[in-house]
Parts: C-alpha cells; sequence; structure tokens
C-alpha cells in the first residue's frame, strides 16, 4: 500500500502544572509577552471561558493544537499507579493520523480495507530498522509481536510502540485503524504524575473542545488507582502550541 506522507508531528510547549504560574515568560517573544498579559495566572478559570481565552490568545501562524496537562497525584514508582490508556475523543483531534499495522494473512486483508496507510510484516519491520518514522500511530496483531519488540529501542522512546492497553495489540485491527483514523489519543502518567494530552485545534468550535476535554478528564478520573489517597487531580491547565497556560477550575467539568 503506498505510504500517505503524514503532516509534522504534533509538538507543543507543555503547559507549566504547579501552581498556574508561568515560569520563563522573560525568555519569550512578544507575541507570546503579549498573551501572557490577558491570563490572570492567580486565577483558576470555568473550563468554557478557560476555553474560550486560549483560543482567543492563540499567535501561531497555523491552526494549532489545544493540550491539557493534568498533574495527578500518584507515585508512579508504585506499578499500579501509573497510568496508560487511548479514548476516542467525540470530535476527534483535527489532525489526520498515518497508521501502520504489522499483520499478515486476513489481518492484513482487514487492515488494509479499515484504512491503514501501510500494512506490512518482515518488511515493514525492516523499513523501520533502516529509519522510517513517517507514521503516528503503530498497530500489530499478537502474533506479531516478538518482530516488533526488535524495535523497542526505536518505538518505545517516541511512544509508538504498539501497547495492548492503549488497544494497539489487538486481533481486531480493523477496530484499531478506524479508531486511530477517528481522532483516538493515548495517554499516560510520566514520572512526575503529569498526564499530557492534544484535544483538538484553535479552529474547533469552543464546545466541541469543551465536549473533548470534558471526555479526558473524565476518562482520566475513572483511571484513579484504588491506592491513591486524599485529592486525586491537584492541578490542570490547557494551553495551545507555543501559547501561555490557563488554569482550570476542576469543579466546573
Amino acid at each position: 500500500m503506498k505510504i500517505v506522507h503524514p503532516r509534522g508531528r504534533y509538538n507543543s510547549v507543555r503547559p507549566h502544572l504547579q501552581g498556574g504560574k508561568h515560569k520563563m515568560a522573560k525568555k519569550r517573544g512578544k507575541k507570546y509577552q503579549d498573551a501572557l498579559k490577558k491570563v490572570d495566572s492567580k486565577k483558576e478559570y470555568a473550563v468554557k471561558d478557560a476555553v474560550q481565552l486560549v483560543k482567543d490568545i492563540a499567535y501561531a501562524n497555523f491552526d494549532s493544537t489545544i493540550e491539557v496537562a493534568f498533574n495527578l497525584n500518584v507515585d508512579t514508582k508504585q506499578a499500579d499507579q501509573q497510568l496508560r490508556g487511548a479514548v476516542v475523543l467525540p470530535n476527534g483531534t483535527g489532525k489526520d493520523q498515518t497508521v501502520i499495522v504489522f499483520a499478515n494473512g486476513e489481518n492484513a486483508k482487514a487492515a488494509q480495507e479499515a484504512g491503514a496507510d501501510f500494512v506490512g510484516d518482515d518488511d515493514l519491520v525492516e523499513k523501520i530498522q533502516d529509519g522510517w518514522l513517517d507514521f503516528d500511530v503503530a498497530i500489530a496483531t499478537p502474533d506479531m509481536m516478538p518482530k516488533v519488540g526488535r524495535l523497542g529501542r526505536v518505538l518505545g522512546p517516541k511512544g509508538l510502540m504498539p501497547n495492548p492497553k492503549t488497544g494497539t495489540v489487538t486481533m481486531d485491527v480493523a477496530k484499531a485503524v478506524s479508531d486511530a483514523k477517528a481522532g483516538q489519543v493515548t495517554y499516560r502518567t510520566d514520572r512526575d504524575g503529569n498526564v499530557a494530552v492534544p484535544f483538538g485545534k484553535v479552529s474547533f468550535d469552543t464546545d466541541k473542545l469543551v465536549e473533548n476535554l470534558a471526555t479526558l478528564e473524565d476518562i482520566v478520573a475513572k483511571a484513579r488507582p484504588a491506592s491513591v489517597r486524599g485529592t486525586y487531580i491537584k492541578h490542570a491547565s490547557i494551553s495551545s502550541t507555543f501559547g501561555p497556560s490557563v488554569t482550570l477550575d476542576l469543579t466546573t467539568f
């Protein structure tokens, strides 16, 4: 199958997670400083107001992505407090995902029919070993994982390694491809207990962004480990690519 050349991979400045303070602001350009002046760093904004503000102050000369960052009260040194999963956003992400599938036989045919951009077996493994990484999502059938496992050092650090927890190691490759194309996003805690996930574009209608954001908050809240005590979601903020972060009032979800 012909490879569809993907658009540039999403890259943004992560929102500051602690206390809503905008650190390193003095090192930013004039456009950032102008946007920052419109944000009250001491205020927690209602979700819809925060989304609208982020849209209003976005200044990138392209349709920038908006991301949410949750700071969680978890100890990621404990295996049961490491969050990882995937969710299909109701309004998508606005990003065309290039999806590859490691499969053969009928599974390969099913993946192609579902819209995978590239499907392969040993040839796909070799292509990636040779340095090709122009894709956003990698899916594999369980029987392919011994081969795909050889790519761990390449795919792992980039968050591209197929994983059962995100639904990307599965026999139902058709559904996995459809979900990826429909706007599925993955989430996982970093070592500091932060979860950062893109949930749409600045051009999206505010209500659609709010719906996507509420879906993410709900899935993160439901993933609360049983061993966590006290406040679980300590802080949350949103920002557009290159833009300052806006702190959310968690009671307004």
